[in-house]
């Protein structure tokens, strides 16, 4: 996954909540800036303020290892 599809995953769940952005920014203590960029797909986003909002809507981010093996 990159950041324009978590982005886009997280535009879909807070339309279908029926929640702007300004809504969505309240109830999560970010303001509505960091929803739109994170929505938009920027990729330098805080990730403690975009795991607020994961949970917020109720997502579930789950991260598998791809292998087993150490890169450096």
């Amino acid at each position: 996954m990159d950041a324009k599809t978590l982005g886009a995953i997280i535009r879909t769940q807070r339309k279908s909540k029926h929640l702007t952005i300004a809504e969505l920014a309240a109830h999560c203590n970010v303001g509505d800036r960091f929803i739109s960029e994170l929505e938009n797909g920027k990729e330098t986003i805080e990730i403690g303020k975009a795991l607020k909002v994961i949970k917020r809507l109720n997502l579930v981010l789950t991260i598998i290892p791809t292998d087993t093996g150490v890169q450096e």
